[in-house]
């Protein structure tokens, strides 16, 4: 008996379909965030200016894509080392310019500046969610759509529109639903005067955007909240509360998106799903590590990201009500290893919850057999999950752990060290 088999046969002795768990998780969409591979520098504004919007990266480790031809190598390498279904997510600051697409401001882009990520998208069977970018742009006074200055407002409240035609053409064009995530780092350094204005700004330009005409069943436009950034400690103008409110009064126009770096050091989002589910059809979800703070740190196979992980599973979030996006960036360490370690993570997250007999431990819990629910859950850590997994990596045709490094390793050497 080889470990699959041995591992196959443990689980199944507790009621659990190995086999109908894998092809579960192979057709579960998690999104690509195209940032990791560029420290977040986008293709619109000059790469040496810095980052603004209360978002930051550290390290300056080699080999860093410096134009979309290098993206997309790096992704394309990634893919091949990543198992399950993934989509591609993008920021519009990721728009691509050439002759036959000349440069655009933000809130003059088109469905054209993205062609050829479609390109790329459809070669690859990929799927893709999108981004308006709020931040790094002289525009910002720092705020955008909080702003008091109405010719600020005005640029980004057409840049969000503009997004909206995008989503609606990337949707179209690979036939997959466009998970349109609207965040701005919109905010003050020290105690405001006024916490009422801003906010009400930012509604009546949400609604504004909004009503950019859109196919909801295509296009699923969400609020991202934040607790703080650099910059903006005192106070953020999406703040979890603004976010949620916005989202439950406008449904069929737009969906909760919750972040898990995005709240208090205390509060874990995984408690977090199950509640927003008992109300909203669907909601999206960023992973991502914090370290005290938004640190976007590579996601590990932490507590925290196993437990969201079974909610997602217990929730029914794979049948398209939870949409799954990592988002975090490194740059002290290679930027491909640090994409897989992720996305592999997540992927292993989910499959130990979709490995684990939830309905026979909702009956214990029901019944009130709290002792026995405590047995078998702390009995499930020590299963041989590492058996399953490998076999999952084999049948996605990817390779399995101790293995993907090396590859990465050789490519570092082969053409990232080469871009200087």
């Amino acid at each position: 008996m080889n470990a699959y088999e041995y591992a196959k046969s443990r689980y199944e002795a507790l009621g659990v379909d190995v086999e109908r768990a894998m092809e579960t998780l192979k057709k579960a969409p998690l999104a690509l965030h195209c940032w990791q591979g560029d420290d977040v520098r986008g293709f619109d504004t000059d790469p040496s200016k810095p980052l603004t919007g209360g978002i930051q990266t550290t390290g300056n480790y080699p080999g860093r894509a410096r134009t979309p031809e290098e993206l997309m190598a790096d992704i394309d390498l990634v893919l091949k080392l990543c198992p399950g279904t993934a989509k591609m997510n993008l920021h519009a600051s990721y728009a691509i310019f050439d002759e036959d697409t000349p440069w655009a401001d933000r809130d003059k882009l088109e469905p054209k500046h993205f062609k050829k990520w479609v390109d790329f998208c459809k070669e690859r069977g990929l799927g893709c969610d999108f981004n308006p970018t709020f931040f790094s742009h002289p525009k910002c006074d720092p705020l955008t759509l909080s702003s008091p200055n109405e010719e600020t407002r005005r640029f980004w409240i057409d840049h969000g529109k503009a997004c909206i035609r995008i989503s609606q053409y990337l949707a179209e064009e690979l036939g997959q639903p466009c998970i349109m995530n609207i965040w701005t780092g919109d905010g003050f350094k020290d105690i405001p005067a006024d916490r009422l204005g801003p906010r009400v700004r930012y509604k009546e330009a949400m609604d504004e955007i909004l009503s950019e005409p859109f196919d909801f069943n295509k296009v699923k436009p969400c609020v991202e909240s934040k607790v703080f950034g650099i910059g903006v400690e005192a106070y953020t103008a999406g703040s979890a509360e603004y976010a949620l409110a916005y989202a439950a009064v406008n449904p069929g126009k737009c969906i909760p998106l919750m972040d898990n770096g995005h709240y208090h050091p205390t509060e874990v989002v995984s408690d977090k799903i199950p509640a927003l589910l008992a109300f909203f059809p669907e909601l999206a979800l960023h992973i991502t590590r914090p370290i005290r703070w938004d640190s976007d740190h590579v996601v590990l196979l932490d507590d925290e990201t196993k437990e969201i992980c079974k909610e997602i599973v217990r929730c029914g979030g794979l049948e398209g009500r939870v949409h799954m996006a990592l988002d975090y960036f490194d740059a002290s360490i290679n930027r491909v290893s640090a994409w897989v370690t992720g996305f592999r993570n997540v992927q292993k997250a989910l499959l130990m919850a979709l490995l684990t007999p939830n309905e026979e431990l909702k009956k214990l819990q029901d019944t009130d057999q709290f002792t026995e629910l405590m047995v078998r859950q702390e009995e499930m850590k020590t299963l041989p999950f590492g058996g399953i997994w490998d076999e999952y990596c084999r049948r996605c045709g990817v390779p399995e752990d101790g293995k993907w490094f090396p590859m990465v390793q050789k490519y570092e050497q082969d053409v990232q060290l080469a871009r200087g």
